[in-house]
């Protein structure tokens, strides 16, 4: 199993623009193979991080900070991370800190940082700035500076390209250096001195052990369309002409030097995901409406059409018309505004929506509802549902727009196509491709119920429930090897796994995370307001898998022997709409029973019944079950007989690992 972890550090050091830069950028090159996400200095420090990750990034910023955080074990474990065959990329300050020796505006008392650095990976000195006039925080030392492109090592790039370089530096005689190849050059001028054989190299690619490190001096990260004329400084606006329309070239270098270090990229993006309209639509037609007559009894519009919901701004359209992207190319697409279009007569016709088919979904839902003998009321999950085939995140359109929350009713729904910043634990966030079904949920339960029903339980009903709908989507699909991994998260045999069978006790990585869930509570009144973010990886190829790639490799096997077994790939309308009634009818159960009645269906879906895990590096247990009260796991420790209760984030049964090892 490959390494899918892309991890851009954050901590101090960096600026926040160039974390959001490195993030935009890596997630449009490496998606969907990668999963792109931040990481702190106590993640670097105290995270098995290294076994599942495949880059280790650090942004632009000051390397200072860094120096005085990673100094000792975090810099140690890197430095193994990349020998052992790991990879790295510096950008800027990350190059400066990644050479032998930085030597940043020597002689200008207020400014020069220069000394020995740890890391090593490029063998000489990383000098700057290459451009006079850098200043902290703001672009008077900006330029967008004509880089020469090594075409021998990068064959697929452009011959030049120009790259926003502020405060960067050059790697001083790289040529010299048999670890080092030269990916690109400056061709302008630069305002230090090279030695006298040095080719101004701005790109390099070091080997390290069985390792690489891709070290820039510029910015090639920066997208600038993201980038604001400055009235402070007036040629900026000429920098910001430049680079915009050279963006395309831009890209393919950065793409073609992101492929030295042997990743998969995506080939075709050159920009991120624009958002598209958010259709507002209801099986029972009146509900859509009075959602919308109540939103603007108790929020308002501010100007014209223009409602605040909270963090975000909804442009309300009454009428269907031709869709249209909601904002510009040059906005964050969690600040623009959304035009949120109310579907009162009908709904979308298909050329709308041409990944999913809200009439099919329609029919779905309430045939699943019949299915498991509900009523489908407007108060139940999915009657008032938005989709969106380009949206920010199903979860954070509800939980973070509290005016929003405050009127929305129990069981609304929101689902789309693509997210550009969905949202993981610890705040991670990602574009997630075509072929992941996200939905979000909303749930009202009285505060006053928490001790029948505890509301930690219910990411258990959710993962429950989207196990059920695949396993119960038709005859035959109860034999797809779906499992839940304590507490939420939903997996699937590799492919590769299909028919065939491990022996011996090796350890073997025999299934891979799907699905998850994420849950965000707020108080609205005497409730809680809940939040239910799922996720489930349908029928897209990467990061891991998919489940109907595993259905194909099970139709496959089957022809294989001879059995005619056959199942058709399953259908994100109708799998969305048996998740959202079951969910329902486990939700409606839950809140007068709580979890008690849920536990032996819980455990005939999980993967840990008797379970061998390690403690604490030296202690083993057996797993047996989970707390009735809150849900903790609780394990049997097979020397002493004591009883553990553990935490779903507690390293001890490694979740970040997030691979299930299955001893046979």
């Amino acid at each position: 199993m490959s390494k899918m972890n892309v991890l851009v550090y954050s901590g101090p050091g960096t600026t926040k623009f160039c974390v959001e830069q490195c993030l935009n950028t890596f997630k449009l090159l490496l998606y969907p193979f990668y999963s792109v996400s931040t990481a702190s200095e106590k993640m670097l420090k105290d995270q098995p991080w290294e076994s599942k990750t495949a880059v280790l990034v650090i942004p632009g910023g000051a390397d200072l900070p860094i120096c005085k955080l990673f100094k000792g074990e975090i810099n140690d474990r890197i430095k193994r991370f990349v020998n052992k065959g790991g990879k790295f990329i510096g950008i800027c300050s990350g190059g400066y800190y990644s050479s032998s020796r930085c030597e940043f505006e020597v002689g200008n008392k207020e400014m020069e940082v220069s000394g020995s650095r740890d890391l090593g990976f490029f063998p000489g000195i990383c000098r700057g700035s290459v451009v006079k006039g850098f200043q902290y925080g703001t672009e008077k030392g900006t330029a967008a500076t004509r880089i020469k492109v090594n075409s021998k090592l990068l064959p697929d790039a452009p011959e030049y390209v120009h790259l926003y370089t502020n405060g960067g530096g050059v790697f001083v005689d790289a040529q010299k250096y048999t670890n080092v190849d030269i990916l690109a050059t400056y061709d302008d001028e630069i305002d230090v001195k090279d030695e006298t054989e040095g080719v101004k190299a701005s790109s390099v690619l070091c080997s390290v052990g069985r390792g690489k490190a891709l070290l820039f001096g510029t910015h090639p990260e920066f997208d600038p369309h993201l980038l604001n004329e400055d009235s402070d400084v007036p040629k900026f606006a000429s920098i910001l002409k430049t680079l915009r329309s050279t963006n395309k070239e831009r890209i393919e270098f950065l793409r073609a030097a992101v492929k030295t270090l042997g990743l998969e990229v995506n080939e075709k993006e050159y920009e991120r995901p624009i958002l598209t309209p958010l259709y507002l639509c209801s099986v029972y037609p009146n509900s859509a409406v009075q959602l919308v007559e109540k939103m603007e009894s108790v929020i308002g519009y501010q100007i014209e059409n223009i409602m605040d919901v909270g963090s975000e701004k909804f442009e309300v359209l009454k009428s269907l018309s031709i869709p249209s992207t909601t904002h510009k190319i040059n906005q964050d697409p969690e600040l623009a505004i959304k035009q949120l279009v109310l579907c009162q007569h009908e709904l979308p016709p298909k050329e709308y929506t041409p990944f999913f088919d809200l009439h099919a979904f329609k029919t779905n839902l309430i045939e699943a509802y019949k299915e498991t003998n509900q009523n489908l009321t407007e108060s139940s999950i999915g009657n008032t549902f938005i989709y969106g085939e380009v949206l920010t995140s199903t979860s954070v359109l509800m939980y973070s727009n509290f005016n929003l929350l405050q009127v929305l009713p129990s069981g609304f729904t929101i689902t789309g196509t693509i997210q550009v910043a969905g949202k993981g634990r610890s705040g991670n966030n990602w574009v997630n491709p075509k072929g992941v079904l996200a939905v979000s949920t909303h749930h009202l339960i009285p505060i006053t119920n928490s001790e029948i029903s505890p509301i930690v339980f219910v990411q258990y009903l959710s993962a429950m429930a989207f196990t059920k709908a695949v396993l119960n989507y038709d005859i035959g699909y109860n034999e797809i090897p779906l499992k839940i991994k304590w507490p939420n998260d939903i997996y699937i045999m590799l492919p590769s796994f299909i028919g065939s069978k491990t022996t011996g006790d090796s350890k073997q990585v025999t299934h891979v995370k799907v699905g998850g869930i994420l849950v965000n509570t707020n108080v609205v009144g005497k409730d809680y307001c809940l939040t239910v973010g799922s996720g489930l990886n349908l029928s897209n190829e990467a990061p891991t898998t998919s489940v109907n790639l595993v259905i194909d490799a099970m139709n496959k096997y089957n022809e294989s022997i001879g059995n005619n077994k056959h199942l058709e790939a399953i259908k994100e309308e109708k799998l969305l709409a048996k998740y959202l009634a079951i969910y329902n009818e486990m939700f409606e159960k839950f809140k007068v029973n709580g979890f008690r009645p849920f536990l032996q269906d819980y455990y005939s879906m999980w993967f840990h019944s008797n379970q061998i895990v390690t403690l604490d590096g030296d202690k083993h247990a057996q797993i047996c079950g989970i707390t009735p009260d809150w849900g903790l796991l609780m394990a049997k420790d097979l020397k002493t007989g004591e009883m553990y209760q553990l935490q779903p984030d507690g390293n001890s049964f490694d979740m970040f690992n997030g691979l299930i090892f299955q001893k046979r």
